[in-house]
């Protein structure tokens, strides 16, 4: 299969890159490299570019050329996880945050049209889309009420994918991802409570709680995220809408800081401060959809999750997006 994915240099895209190609499938990577590491696509561009089954483009969704460059590469499939994902920017900057994830989601939907892809998968977001749902872990059939522009953005992308879906035959099909963690996340950013956490209490930095930590979310790891993108890319069914991505458990910040404390060895207690806004209190997600069609199942467990992200923080730490500048 020859495959085309959106933010390639991102923490999940470039996980998804690595695992398409150790399948045996050719990849074209599009990334910007405004937030995405290069050097997360290292191994691909050593490995599998001088035999080309794989491929980096540095563009951007937004490029009026990017019908072009999907046309020029003629994929079976796209996945599109390029976006604008940190909720707090959405809030500082909604005009931005629309920009990328409304506007940039409907121009690699017109490209797909245009070049007559017909899967589409879509990274969108199962933490955020259905607001502070009364019962958990919510199913997709749950009402959808976003709670920041983050998350309206990426419920619209959704729509419109359903719109293209009825009006030219495509098939989407939208991931509704759980809290994403795992090696190459951004620990530096806003997003990613467990690299953030990680990343301090391996360098004996002091850890900040926003709100008083009894907060809940889902935590998913990268591996097993980026098994339902393939698994959902090569069903030879046609399978379309919206599936959760996530494990159904709650667990709440002060737990994910204890339980990377003890991983770390660290002692510190965090500091506490005022909750953001925006965010969500409690979130969970049932997978049977995902379970039930894609004979998916998260198979790794928070704390062998992050024994592995910590693992790659302390080996393996990206600090700037360099390697690929001159491809």
């Amino acid at each position: 299969m020859r495959t085309f994915v959106t933010g390639a240099a991102g923490f999940i895209g470039s996980t998804l890159v690595d695992r398409l190609l150790a399948d045996g499938h050719q990849v074209i990577g599009l990334d910007n490299l405004s937030t995405g590491c290069a050097e997360n696509l290292r191994s691909a561009c050593l490995q599998y570019g001088p035999v080309g089954l794989f491929k980096f483009i540095r563009g951007d969704v937004l490029a009026p050329e990017l019908a072009n460059i999907v046309a020029a590469n003629s994929p079976d499939a796209v996945f599109h996880l390029a976006a604008q994902a940190d909720l707090q920017a959405s809030v500082a900057d909604p005009q931005r945050d629309a920009r990328i994830n409304v506007i940039g989601t409907i121009n690699i939907l017109e490209a797909c049209r245009r070049s007559d892809v017909r899967k589409f998968i879509y990274a969108a977001s199962g933490g955020s889309r259905y607001g502070a749902p009364q019962v958990l872990p919510v199913t997709e059939a749950n009402p959808v009420a976003p709670l920041s522009p983050y998350a309206v953005a990426k419920v619209a992308g959704e729509l419109y994918a359903g719109a293209y879906a009825e009006m030219y035959g495509l098939k989407p099909v939208s991931l509704g991802l759980a809290n994403v963690y795992g090696p190459r996340q951004n620990p530096l950013g806003e997003a990613g409570v467990i690299a953030i956490f990680c990343h301090a209490l391996v360098n004996k930095l002091e850890t900040t709680i926003y709100g008083d930590g009894a907060s809940t979310r889902d935590y998913v790891f990268v591996d097993d995220v980026v098994d339902a993108f393939v698994r959902a890319a090569t069903t030879d069914r046609e399978i379309t809408g919206l599936f959760n991505v996530g494990t159904g458990i709650q667990t709440t910040v002060n737990e994910v800081h204890q339980l990377t404390t003890e991983a770390t060895d660290g002692a510190s207690p965090p500091r506490y401060a005022a909750a953001r806004s925006g965010e969500v209190r409690a979130i969970a997600l049932d997978n049977s959809r995902c379970r039930e069609e894609f004979g998916w199942q998260p198979a790794v467990s928070l704390s062998e999750g992050i024994a592995r992200t910590i693992a790659w923080l302390r080996s393996n730490l990206c600090d700037q997006p360099s390697a690929l500048q001159a491809l």
